[in-house]
């Protein structure tokens, strides 16, 4: 989630045993999950409250969708969706069954 893996967790905890003791370490474990589950509950209902707020057609936003990176990559990468599927239909058009002979314009000659 936060980049910590196996090895770092571990000091982690070490550190921990040491500063706090093993006597403190429980109580202290308890209350930051405590606080990040009240940290959880707030920005739920602040989300909720948001999409409360903003009506029926924001009933799907997310609060990643607030941040302008997010919102920049996400209309770059539908522009170009866009692009290739009109090209493409574009490239289909273009091409001549087999068989068939290309318009001819005899004033063009």
């Amino acid at each position: 989630m936060f980049g910590v893996g196996l090895p770092e967790l571990a000091v982690i905890v070490v550190v921990a045993l040491i500063v706090f003791g093993p006597d403190r370490l429980p109580d202290y474990a308890r209350q930051a999950g405590r606080m990040v589950r009240q940290l959880r509950q707030f920005a739920q209902s602040a989300q909720d409250d948001l999409r409360k707020e903003l009506g029926p057609e924001f009933a799907d936003l997310q609060l990643a969708d607030l941040d302008p990176r997010a919102m920049i990559r996400k209309h770059i990468l539908e522009a170009m969706d866009e692009d290739e599927a009109s090209e493409s239909a574009a490239h289909t058009r273009d091409v001549l069954p087999p068989g068939e002979r290309p318009p001819f314009d005899a004033e063009a000659t």
